[in-house]
């Protein structure tokens, strides 16, 4: 009888410091000492250009970046439809984690790249699903909407009749 053996290969690890005009981007190539640091704009040219960059290592890719407001969405999107592992990393947790590790709260973009790069090694990432490829992107856009609309004066509630049908209100 043949014996089959599956050899996984260690994942590439990219750690993505998100915000809103350009991505600082870590990578961490197993057996290598060096690390890698890009820096992305919030474009879809540097997104395709981060994409190549990743997929020319033939190894599995693992992504992980703190969300911050809407800005990590459309990169996560990309890294997801291109076949990447996504992961999320708690913002509490990268605040606490950089305390511990440079003992001062001091903050800037390619530490927290550094700190992000540590949570994934050590395991300590969460599962992030993608609105748009799990098909919940309308009732997140609708209940935003809702937010807005109750947040603002009684008066503009009282001209979204159809949220108080759908239960909104």
């Amino acid at each position: 009888m043949t014996e089959t053996t599956i050899a996984q290969a260690d994942p590439v690890l990219v750690a993505i410091d998100i915000a809103k005009a350009r991505h600082e981007v870590l990578i961490a190539v197993p057996n290598r000492k060096r690390r890698r640091r890009l820096t992305v704009l919030n474009q879809l040219d540097d997104f395709n250009r981060l994409i190549t960059t990743l997929s020319d290592y033939g190894r599995p890719v693992r992504v992980a970046f703190e969300a911050t407001g809407n800005y990590h969405r459309a990169l996560a999107y990309r890294l997801g439809i291109a076949g990447f592992e996504v992961k999320l990393v708690s913002s509490v947790a990268l605040a606490r984690t950089r305390e511990a590790l440079n003992n001062s709260w001091d903050k800037n973009d390619p530490k927290d790249a550094q700190v992000i790069l540590h949570m994934m090694q050590i395991g300590n990432e969460q599962f992030y699903h993608d609105p748009m490829l799990c098909g919940t992107n309308d009732l997140q856009e609708l209940s935003k909407t809702h937010d807005i609309v109750s947040r603002s004066s009684p008066s503009a509630v009282g001209q979204w009749p159809l949220l108080h049908l759908w239960g909104f209100g």
